[in-house]
Order: C-alpha cells, then structure tokens, then sequence
C-alpha cells in the first residue's frame, strides 16, 4: 500500500504524502519541448506523450500519486459538445449551450471506452511506467455545464445562472446528462487502471450555499453513488470555502479545499473525512524559506490526523520554478516525518 492511498483511507502514515493539481505542465520545459511539436488536443490523444508527461512530472516532483494527463472537457465530445482549443486563450465551445433544442441535442449516454479510449490506453499505459498510484479525474458537472454555457471561461457565470434560475427543468435535464457521462467515463478509467479518482468542481465557488444544494448536490451525489468504491474518490472545489459541508455530504472519500479556509479549522468541522490541501499556490513564485513556512503551517494546522494529503489550493502555474516545486514536496515529507516522530 501507498502513503497516498492510506492518506486516503485515513490511515496512519510515516510522513504526508503529497501530489500537486497540474504537476504536468508549462512550468516543465519538457512538457514545452513536447508542446512544440504537437497541440495541447494532440498531446491529449496521444496515449505515449500522455504517459510520458505524467510519469515525468511525476517522478521529477517526487509526488506520492501521479495524475493522468488530460482534459476534462474531453467528454463533451461524445456528448455531442463541440469545442477546441485556441492558443494563449483555453477552451472554446463552437455552439454555447442557451437553448431547449440544444440541450435535447446533448447524448443520453456515452461508451467511453469507444470515444475515449486514448484515456484508457493512457492510463494503461502509465499504470506499467509508474510506481506510485495514478489519479483518473473528471470535471464535474456544474463546471462542465458553465464551459457549455458560457462558451468558454467566465468571470461572473451569468449565462450558466440566467438558464440555470429562468428554466429549472431544462438546466437539470443538462446536468443529469453531463453527469451520467461522467460517472460512466469515471468508472471506465478505474477499469483500465486508475487507483483514486477526483472530480474537479473548479467554478462552483460561484454558487450560495444554497443554489448548490438545489441545483448542483443531486447531480454530483449521484456521481458519487454510482462510482466504483473499489478506489478513493477526491471531491475537489475551489472559490467557496462555504460549499464545503455540502459537498461533503454529496461524496467523496477525500475533500480537496482551497486556500481560503485554514486547514485545520475547515477539518474540525466536517469532522471524519480525509482532507487535501491547500497551500496558496502563489507561495511557489515567493522566496524558498517563505514557501517553506507556509507549508509547515498547512502541516501544523493538520497536526498529525490521519488523512491528510497535501496538495497546493489549486494547480501548479506556468511561472513555476520545477525546482522550487520540487524543493516543496521534499520539504513535506522531511518536515511531516520529522513532525511525527515529535508526537
């Protein structure tokens, strides 16, 4: 067994173990030099430079668990959602989603091991190259509806909530679709070899408290229910640390928080569950010994609990040092067995 997945079943541990959101890629120049050669969609459907890029960023970094290299938009292709990927300005969707017509026009269903078999084979591929476990991942429902909706990235997520208060049924017909997909395509990456899944909620800190539980929480705790429990689920938003009590109770083994909540304090009050987090990752680009205290004080704040992974608040950006980033995971796992042994 691994420190990662006993971290995640909440078992002691020697030292924390630790994996950091997007450990493959700008801030690698050997991701870049890949990037050279081929588009970011290219890289994705190449199940050999999938597996190179995740197992690289791996083993540079020293992370616990390594991650898949790949979208999470890549499962609104077989919905019938077209996108693509423009250069220095991230995902656009051709047709935004704003219509009955078009919400019909989404698939009931999908055969992920036929239109996203390039996952699988990656995953398969990077189970054989890889000796620490590797995370499959999707983006979870609401997120993947606001890309759709709003065609592309957002500041205020007006369109997603004009549908989302103006039709009730209509926006839930789009979800159930969208998360039916998703719990079929999460379920085939755990078939092909995926030893812990996370749901990526990266635009849900939009949301009150209560708009979540109404229009977002049936759909992602249907996710949750119909996943295969043979792995550990990571639950993971960001943007409102309010939403975190809701989203435990909608699933998931492991809560990824960000860094707006102390650790420690959020851990008290949800109580039995392994936690993630959260360094800010602007503590990257800051001096060695100020990131070094920020992560001792993430450390501190889990005080030994079993069940903590330690991952920054959100993903690794392209202005990162690898060597900095490198430096910080080695200094989790020094500092949190050198923290243990004083307990």
């Amino acid at each position: 067994m691994s420190t990662f997945l006993d971290a995640c079943a909440r078992r002691p541990t020697p030292f924390t173990p630790a994996w950091l959101m997007r450990q493959a890629g700008r801030y690698q120049p050997e991701y870049r030099a890949i990037r050279e050669k081929v588009s970011f969609i290219e890289l994705c459907k190449s199940p050999e430079l999938a597996c190179e890029v995740t197992v690289l960023a791996a083993q540079q970094l020293n992370a616990d668990a390594g991650i898949i290299f790949a979208d999470i938009l890549l499962v609104l292709d077989p919905l019938h959602i077209g996108f693509e990927f423009k250069a220095d300005h991230g995902p656009k969707i051709l047709k935004p989603i704003r219509t009955a017509a078009q919400v019909d026009a989404v698939a009931e269903s999908i055969d992920p091991d036929e239109s996203l078999g390039y996952v699988m084979e990656a995953i398969r591929q990077t189970r054989r190259a890889l000796d620490v476990p590797l995370i499959g991942f999707a983006g979870a429902p609401f997120t993947l509806a606001s890309y759709a909706i709003e065609g592309g990235g957002s500041k205020n997520y007006y369109e997603t909530k004009k549908l989302m208060h103006a039709d009730e049924g209509l926006w839930h017909a789009l979800m159930t679709k969208l998360s039916r997909a998703i719990t079929v395509y999460l379920n085939a990456q755990v078939r092909a070899g995926a030893q812990a899944l996370q749901l990526f909620d990266s635009w849900v800190g939009c949301l009150s408290p209560a708009d979540y539980e109404r229009f977002v929480f049936p759909h992602v705790k249907s996710i949750f229910d119909g996943l295969d429990k043979s792995v550990p689920s990571i639950h993971f938003g960001t943007g409102n640390p309010a939403l975190y009590p809701l989203m435990q109770r909608a699933g998931g083994d492991v809560i990824g928080v960000d860094w707006r909540v102390p650790l420690g304090g959020q851990w008290d009050q949800l109580g039995e569950t392994a936690i993630m987090g959260n360094m800010d990752p602007a503590y990257l680009l800051a001096p060695r010994d100020v990131m070094f205290r920020a992560a001792t004080q993430v450390l501190e704040q889990a005080a030994g609990r079993p069940g903590h992974i330690f991952n920054l608040g959100h993903g690794i950006m392209p202005e990162a040092d690898p060597a900095q980033v490198r430096a910080l995971i080695d200094h989790v796992h020094e500092t949190s067995a050198r923290l243990a042994e004083g307990r």
